[in-house]
């Protein structure tokens, strides 16, 4: 595979694109597997055309104003409060010496989109709850729910236990907050804490290296693309170009958050130079004419005396089935779309070659980027469709119905697969308002 890595950096305080404010006279490093496809700088065009696709996502909401960023600052910033102040009283009322309290810390990280700076207005912000080895993943869900429970500001607060990645969910004065928990085995969690050091994991239960492994990839991904704004300005155009067509939802079998982060970051390794406009073109290029199953790496995946279970098909044979794989950069290494089937990545790459022949035609002039974003019209498309009616009564349990149907939408299309008469299962990752009187009754 590719991987390479070059420095240019976008002029924060000019809202223009030009060549000269976007590189800078850095020396290379080479990061990864092979060498990049081009190191072809950008063109004045490109910058034109890079200043188009930013005009033609702000409609969009994929941009949050300043106002609202600090909002989120706010919020982390009470939330962080809320956790140090539990441990501490956690420590009190499991004896711990008074001289051990005061230091034991505790510490919010977040990951996912937020701590990628691509997250769209309105969008939640994953984070993870890292604390002391005297804290149990019990008192995470039982006395840090219920100091939840009492905060004025936090609303529709649920817990998620039996989840692959137990979770507790809320909002959090209008920010919508997913935290995992993560128990380090470490007396205290110090402010400097660096979760990309692999010994972070050593002596964890795998619950809390899933709950962790969300921070380390993301970091992961930041650590490994040339230029982090030219990067985040490709994902906001892709995230939205997938959600877009329809073909946005880890759970039904297509590509989540992470996966599409990880193509765009790909690609970016592969064209170190690129605007955003460029970026583009070349994602839709490059995964178009991709050798799927082989694996999509950003980097060579390393060793470890920890002895966690990591993606190799070599070693676990169900590995071998995945058709579609992108293999997360931090140890222990990932496939992140292991939900995928053979005809959800019959369905993406068919919409990789329509963005390819799109962006083609803006780069070339002949359309504009609105073109890109034009939703797939998914019921012209096909003349069989089959609709899943599913109902609840309060907004938990909504929730919890969407993430049963959702899964059984997927074990679905495996089966459809499989009959011979049937040459594809497309599901549209959309539900739609029921009749209420139906629901009623």
């Amino acid at each position: 595979m590719f991987s390479f890595r070059l420095f240019h950096k976008q002029n924060q305080g000019n809202s223009e694109f030009t060549a000269s404010t976007l590189l800078q006279n850095q020396p290379q490093r080479s990061y990864g597997i092979t060498s990049p496809v081009s190191l072809a700088t950008p063109k004045d065009l490109d910058c034109i055309h890079t200043q188009k696709l930013v005009e033609a996502l702000k409609p969009f909401g994929v941009f949050e104003d300043q106002q609202e960023l600090n909002h989120r600052l706010v919020v982390l910033d009470k939330l962080s409060k809320l956790v140090k102040e539990w441990i501490m009283e956690l420590g009190e009322s499991k004896n711990l010496p008074p001289s051990a309290i005061a230091s034991v810390g505790g510490k919010i990280f977040t990951f996912g989109s937020y701590k990628l700076g691509v997250h769209t207005k309105g969008a939640d912000i994953d984070a993870v709850c890292v604390a002391p080895k005297h804290v149990e993943r019990s008192d995470f869900f039982q006395s840090f729910f219920d100091k939840l429970k009492h905060q004025k500001q936090i609303k529709n607060l649920r817990a998620v236990e039996d989840a692959y990645v137990p979770v507790v969910k809320f909002e959090f004065d209008g920010i919508e907050i997913d935290l995992v928990f993560a128990r380090v085995s470490m007396p205290t969690v110090s402010a400097n804490l660096d979760l990309g050091d692999d010994s972070c994991l050593r002596s964890l239960d795998i619950r809390c290296v899933r709950s962790l492994n969300g921070c380390r990839v993301t970091d992961e991904i930041l650590r490994l693309v040339p230029n982090k704004e030219n990067f985040r300005l490709a994902l906001r155009a892709i995230k939205l170009w997938a959600k877009r067509r329809g073909i946005y939802s880890n759970v039904l079998g297509f590509l989540g958050g992470v996966s599409w982060a990880m193509l765009v970051a790909k690609t970016c390794q592969l064209y170190p130079n690129a605007l955003a406009s460029v970026l583009v073109n070349k994602f839709f290029l490059v995964f178009s004419k991709w050798d799927w199953p082989n694996p999509v790496f950003l980097k060579q995946p390393g060793e470890s005396d920890l002895n966690l279970p990591v993606w190799d098909p070599r070693v676990n044979p169900s590995d071998r089935y995945h058709v579609m794989p992108i293999i997360t950069p931090a140890y222990p290494h990932q496939n992140s779309t292991y939900n995928v089937s053979a005809s959800t990545r019959a369905v993406m790459v068919e919409e990789f070659k329509h963005g390819l022949a799109v962006t083609n035609e803006i780069l070339q002039g002949k359309s504009d980027w609105s073109k890109l974003f034009e939703p797939l019209n998914f019921f012209q498309k096909y003349k069989h469709y089959i609709v899943l009616t599913a109902s609840a009564s309060t907004e938990g349990q909504h929730l919890e119905w969407v993430g049963l149907v959702e899964s059984k939408i997927r074990v679905l299309v495996g089966n459809l697969e499989r009959n011979e008469f049937i040459t594809i299962a497309h599901v549209k990752p959309q539900s739609f308002p029921g009749n209420q009187e139906l629901h009623n009754g």
